[in-house]
Protein backbone atom coordinates (compact mmCIF):
# COMPACT_ATOMS: atom_id res chain seq x y z
CA UNK A 1 0.00 0.00 0.00
CA UNK A 2 3.57 2.61 -0.12
CA UNK A 3 4.53 4.87 2.54
CA UNK A 4 2.79 4.95 6.26
CA UNK A 5 1.22 8.78 6.22
CA UNK A 6 0.19 10.56 8.52
CA UNK A 7 -3.29 12.66 7.34
CA UNK A 8 -5.32 15.21 8.68
CA UNK A 9 -9.39 15.77 7.68
CA UNK A 10 -10.82 18.56 8.16
CA UNK A 11 -14.92 17.96 8.24
CA UNK A 12 -17.83 18.99 10.12
CA UNK A 13 -19.94 16.04 8.84
CA UNK A 14 -19.69 13.27 11.23
CA UNK A 15 -20.71 10.39 8.55
CA UNK A 16 -18.40 11.13 6.40
CA UNK A 17 -15.06 11.65 8.82
CA UNK A 18 -16.24 8.05 9.91
CA UNK A 19 -16.32 6.79 6.52
CA UNK A 20 -12.95 8.63 5.35
CA UNK A 21 -11.23 7.92 8.26
CA UNK A 22 -12.19 4.14 8.64
CA UNK A 23 -11.05 3.53 4.73
CA UNK A 24 -7.93 5.40 5.20
CA UNK A 25 -6.83 3.77 8.83
CA UNK A 26 -7.02 0.62 6.14
CA UNK A 27 -4.10 1.52 4.30
CA UNK A 28 -2.20 1.80 7.65
CA UNK A 29 -2.23 5.93 8.32
CA UNK A 30 -2.69 7.74 10.40
CA UNK A 31 -5.69 9.73 10.67
CA UNK A 32 -6.31 13.02 12.54
CA UNK A 33 -9.94 14.84 13.24
CA UNK A 34 -10.82 18.26 12.80
CA UNK A 35 -14.95 19.07 13.06
CA UNK A 36 -14.39 23.13 12.47
CA UNK A 37 -11.87 25.70 11.22
CA UNK A 38 -10.28 26.58 14.11
CA UNK A 39 -9.39 23.26 15.20
CA UNK A 40 -8.10 22.52 11.57
CA UNK A 41 -6.14 25.45 11.75
CA UNK A 42 -4.59 24.44 14.83
CA UNK A 43 -3.16 21.32 14.45
CA UNK A 44 -2.01 21.84 10.60
CA UNK A 45 0.06 24.37 12.14
CA UNK A 46 1.27 22.55 15.58
CA UNK A 47 1.72 19.23 13.98
CA UNK A 48 3.50 17.92 10.64
CA UNK A 49 1.51 16.13 8.23
CA UNK A 50 1.99 14.45 4.78
CA UNK A 51 -1.59 15.31 3.39
CA UNK A 52 -4.27 17.73 4.63
CA UNK A 53 -8.06 16.68 3.70
CA UNK A 54 -9.95 20.07 3.63
CA UNK A 55 -13.89 20.43 3.16
CA UNK A 56 -14.84 23.79 2.57
CA UNK A 57 -18.27 24.17 3.86
CA UNK A 58 -17.30 24.19 7.82
CA UNK A 59 -19.44 25.58 10.37
CA UNK A 60 -16.98 28.73 11.71
CA UNK A 61 -15.29 29.92 8.41
CA UNK A 62 -15.12 28.63 5.00
CA UNK A 63 -12.54 26.60 3.87
CA UNK A 64 -10.75 28.65 1.29
CA UNK A 65 -10.28 31.04 4.40
CA UNK A 66 -8.74 27.69 6.59
CA UNK A 67 -6.74 26.74 3.40
CA UNK A 68 -4.98 29.81 2.99
CA UNK A 69 -4.25 30.37 6.94
CA UNK A 70 -2.46 27.09 6.94
CA UNK A 71 -0.39 27.92 3.74
CA UNK A 72 0.54 30.46 5.38
CA UNK A 73 1.44 29.69 8.68
CA UNK A 74 2.23 26.29 8.82
CA UNK A 75 5.99 25.47 9.43
CA UNK A 76 6.84 23.04 6.36
CA UNK A 77 3.50 23.72 4.71
CA UNK A 78 1.28 20.57 3.62
CA UNK A 79 -0.24 19.46 0.43
CA UNK A 80 -4.07 20.20 0.67
CA UNK A 81 -6.58 18.38 -1.15
CA UNK A 82 -10.27 19.91 -1.17
CA UNK A 83 -12.92 17.33 -0.75
CA UNK A 84 -16.33 19.42 -1.22
CA UNK A 85 -19.61 19.51 -3.32
CA UNK A 86 -18.45 22.46 -4.99
CA UNK A 87 -18.35 21.86 -8.74
CA UNK A 88 -18.53 24.06 -10.65
CA UNK A 89 -15.31 25.55 -12.53
CA UNK A 90 -15.33 28.58 -10.91
CA UNK A 91 -15.34 27.15 -7.38
CA UNK A 92 -12.23 24.74 -8.08
CA UNK A 93 -10.87 28.02 -9.78
CA UNK A 94 -11.34 29.92 -6.67
CA UNK A 95 -9.75 26.53 -4.56
CA UNK A 96 -6.37 26.53 -6.44
CA UNK A 97 -6.20 30.06 -6.15
CA UNK A 98 -6.22 29.55 -2.42
CA UNK A 99 -3.82 27.33 -2.41
CA UNK A 100 -5.01 23.66 -2.74
CA UNK A 101 -2.79 21.03 -4.14
CA UNK A 102 -6.00 19.60 -5.69
CA UNK A 103 -9.01 19.09 -5.26
CA UNK A 104 -12.22 16.50 -5.80
CA UNK A 105 -15.72 16.88 -5.70
CA UNK A 106 -18.01 14.75 -3.87
CA UNK A 107 -19.20 12.12 -4.52
CA UNK A 108 -16.57 10.42 -5.16
CA UNK A 109 -14.79 6.72 -4.99
CA UNK A 110 -12.77 6.11 -1.27
CA UNK A 111 -9.89 4.25 -3.52
CA UNK A 112 -9.47 7.72 -6.08
CA UNK A 113 -8.88 9.98 -2.65
CA UNK A 114 -6.35 7.39 -1.63
CA UNK A 115 -4.42 7.21 -4.33
CA UNK A 116 -4.58 11.01 -4.98
CA UNK A 117 -3.42 11.53 -1.43
CA UNK A 118 -0.19 9.00 -2.06
CA UNK A 119 0.51 11.10 -5.17
CA UNK A 120 0.63 14.15 -3.26
CA UNK A 121 2.63 13.23 -0.92
CA UNK A 122 4.90 11.51 -3.25
CA UNK A 123 4.63 15.01 -5.12
CA UNK A 124 6.01 17.12 -1.83
CA UNK A 125 9.26 14.10 -1.50
CA UNK A 126 9.75 15.22 -5.05
CA UNK A 127 9.99 18.27 -5.33
CA UNK A 128 12.85 17.88 -2.76
CA UNK A 129 16.64 18.40 -4.09
CA UNK A 130 18.37 15.77 -4.08
CA UNK A 131 21.62 17.69 -3.57
CA UNK A 132 22.01 20.84 -0.98
CA UNK A 133 24.29 23.03 -0.62
CA UNK A 134 25.36 25.37 2.37
CA UNK A 135 28.18 27.24 1.68
CA UNK A 136 31.14 24.83 1.83
CA UNK A 137 28.59 22.02 2.73
CA UNK A 138 27.46 19.86 0.17
CA UNK A 139 24.44 17.04 0.66
CA UNK A 140 24.03 14.04 -1.33
CA UNK A 141 20.17 13.03 -0.64
CA UNK A 142 20.81 9.83 -2.54
CA UNK A 143 23.92 8.52 -1.26
CA UNK A 144 23.05 9.69 2.39
CA UNK A 145 26.44 11.41 2.78
CA UNK A 146 28.10 15.00 3.56
CA UNK A 147 30.92 16.73 2.67
CA UNK A 148 32.66 19.60 3.94
CA UNK A 149 35.57 21.11 1.18
CA UNK A 150 35.49 18.24 -0.78
CA UNK A 151 36.08 15.76 2.57
CA UNK A 152 33.47 13.28 3.66
CA UNK A 153 31.98 13.63 7.08
CA UNK A 154 31.84 11.10 9.37
CA UNK A 155 28.14 11.28 10.38
CA UNK A 156 25.28 8.16 11.82
CA UNK A 157 22.36 7.94 9.40
CA UNK A 158 20.30 9.47 11.74
CA UNK A 159 22.90 12.33 12.20
CA UNK A 160 22.76 12.89 8.61
CA UNK A 161 18.95 13.29 8.13
CA UNK A 162 19.12 15.83 11.24
CA UNK A 163 21.63 17.94 9.16
CA UNK A 164 19.82 17.31 5.85
CA UNK A 165 16.52 18.41 7.84
CA UNK A 166 17.69 21.70 9.12
CA UNK A 167 19.76 22.73 6.14
CA UNK A 168 16.14 22.47 3.99
CA UNK A 169 15.40 25.12 7.17
CA UNK A 170 17.93 27.27 6.98
CA UNK A 171 18.00 30.21 7.90
CA UNK A 172 14.85 29.62 10.08
CA UNK A 173 15.33 26.94 12.60
CA UNK A 174 13.55 23.60 12.56
CA UNK A 175 11.26 22.79 16.03
CA UNK A 176 11.81 19.80 18.05
CA UNK A 177 8.47 18.27 17.24
CA UNK A 178 9.46 18.34 13.53
CA UNK A 179 12.93 17.01 13.46
CA UNK A 180 11.67 14.05 15.88
CA UNK A 181 8.34 13.69 13.58
CA UNK A 182 10.71 13.08 10.33
CA UNK A 183 13.17 11.07 12.18
CA UNK A 184 10.61 8.42 14.02
CA UNK A 185 6.89 9.02 13.28
CA UNK A 186 4.44 8.64 15.94
CA UNK A 187 7.05 5.97 17.51
CA UNK A 188 8.42 8.09 19.45
CA UNK A 189 11.70 7.15 21.35
CA UNK A 190 12.88 8.19 24.99
CA UNK A 191 13.24 11.84 25.75
CA UNK A 192 16.74 12.36 25.39
CA UNK A 193 17.10 10.33 22.09
CA UNK A 194 17.11 13.60 20.04
CA UNK A 195 19.54 15.90 22.15
CA UNK A 196 21.78 12.48 22.06
CA UNK A 197 22.00 12.94 18.26
CA UNK A 198 22.12 16.73 18.34
CA UNK A 199 25.43 15.72 20.52
CA UNK A 200 26.48 13.57 18.07
CA UNK A 201 25.89 15.36 15.40
CA UNK A 202 27.64 18.76 16.48
CA UNK A 203 30.87 17.19 17.30
CA UNK A 204 31.14 16.11 13.65
CA UNK A 205 30.10 19.56 12.57
CA UNK A 206 32.54 21.29 14.94
CA UNK A 207 35.77 19.05 14.35
CA UNK A 208 35.07 19.71 10.46
CA UNK A 209 34.26 23.64 10.52
CA UNK A 210 36.26 24.46 13.72
CA UNK A 211 33.58 26.17 15.15
CA UNK A 212 29.60 25.81 16.36
CA UNK A 213 27.63 25.12 13.32
CA UNK A 214 24.39 24.36 15.31
CA UNK A 215 22.59 26.74 17.25
CA UNK A 216 20.17 25.69 20.06
CA UNK A 217 16.90 28.31 19.76
CA UNK A 218 15.34 28.38 22.97
CA UNK A 219 11.49 26.66 23.22
CA UNK A 220 11.61 26.08 19.48
CA UNK A 221 14.32 23.57 18.50
CA UNK A 222 17.58 23.92 16.35
CA UNK A 223 19.27 26.10 13.60
CA UNK A 224 22.27 25.79 11.39
CA UNK A 225 24.49 29.25 12.31
CA UNK A 226 25.78 29.60 8.96
CA UNK A 227 27.08 32.93 6.64
CA UNK A 228 26.37 31.30 3.71
CA UNK A 229 24.09 31.71 0.86
CA UNK A 230 22.15 28.87 0.20
CA UNK A 231 22.05 27.08 -3.37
Amino acid sequence: MGASLKILIIEDNQTICRQLGEFLAGHQWQIDFAHNASLGIQLAIEQIYDVILLDLSLPDQDGLVVCEEIKRNAEITPPILMVTARDSFEDKAVGFQSGADDYLTKPFDLRELALRCEALARRQSLHKSKTLTLGELTLDARAKTAMHQGVLLDLTSIGFRILELLVNCYPEPASRAYIAHQLWGDAQPESDALKSHIYVLRKSLDQSFGKPMIKTVMNVGYKLEQPCHVD
